[in-house]
């Protein structure tokens, strides 16, 4: 075969199989594109709405008063445990943070009618209320027995779970109520490049067992006001793979480059013919 032939046959086949295995633009995975780089830009966001508290959830409750162990019956269990849940039992509900799977989840638990059954204050419904006013309720009924209580009411188990292409796939519970879908997906060690950024899935059950789908497209700083932008109890994210992941699979990967190299020796041969 002459040379100028097996060079254009080098040449032709290494162009087409960087066609083939290239990255998508760099546009592709930047998120909010729509908002000005050299700009200060203010933004509307969705309002945020306080969860509330619902049957099987898990309560750190904690009063503190002037005499230091008065409560402590009460804030004893938050560190022994009255449930067990998949999560991990290292991280203190007081003191914030993430926690990740398996282990133990302290605090008291919602029963199905409501209630939280309270050391000293006995059983106390908070079903239906935000965490705020079961504090405000709490407070109320411990101020029968302490002397100037303060009282810690929190999630102790408020878990979202972030699947799909992202660096770490899992659930996570959040002791911060106020969780953005950004949060969470920050959580998850964000986006691989390979997650679609303009079709993020969100999953959300109601309580009438029904579930609600709602698709966010992070390329645009309109998804910040979307009334899903803040995150519930048990919410589920899934980022689904982008057009790049599925044409580097290996067998997709292979396919291709047999077909170019078919093409590229059909080609020879017409060449070498002419």
């Amino acid at each position: 075969m002459p040379k100028p032939l097996s060079l254009f046959y080098l040449l032709s086949f290494s162009l087409l199989v960087a066609i083939l295995t290239s990255c998508g633009s760099i546009k592709n995975y930047k998120y909010f594109q729509d908002i000005p780089d050299s700009v200060s830009t203010t933004l509307n966001t969705a309002s945020y709405i306080e969860p509330k508290i619902q049957s099987d959830d898990i309560l750190y409750i904690a009063i503190q008063t002037v005499d230091p162990s008065a409560g402590n019956t009460i804030n004893t269990l938050n560190a022994q445990g009255t449930t067990s849940s998949p999560l991990s039992s290292s991280s203190n509900p007081s003191t914030g943070g993430i926690i990740t799977n398996q282990g133990v989840t302290y605090g008291y638990l919602v029963d199905r009618r409501g209630y939280v059954t309270i050391p000293v204050l006995g059983d106390v419904m908070v079903g239906n209320l935000t965490t705020q006013q079961a504090r405000v309720l709490i407070s109320q009924n411990a101020n029968r027995y302490y002397k100037d209580p303060s009282v810690i009411v929190r999630f102790a188990n408020f878990k979202v779970t972030v699947l799909g292409e992202v660096q770490r796939p899992g659930s996570y519970t959040v002791l911060n109520e106020k969780v953005s879908i950004l949060d969470a997906i920050g959580y998850a060690g964000d986006l691989t490049i390979y997650g679609k950024r303009d079709n993020i899935l969100l999953l959300r059950q109601r309580e009438d067992g029904k579930t609600i789908a709602v698709r966010f497209n992070l390329n645009k700083a309109s998804a910040m006001q979307s009334p899903y932008f803040y995150l519930q109890q048990n919410d589920q994210i899934y980022v689904e793979p982008n057009k790049a992941k599925i044409s580097n699979s290996d067998g997709t990967q292979i396919r291709n480059i047999s077909i170019a190299s078919a093409l590229l020796s059909f080609i020879v041969v017409l060449v070498s013919r002419f």
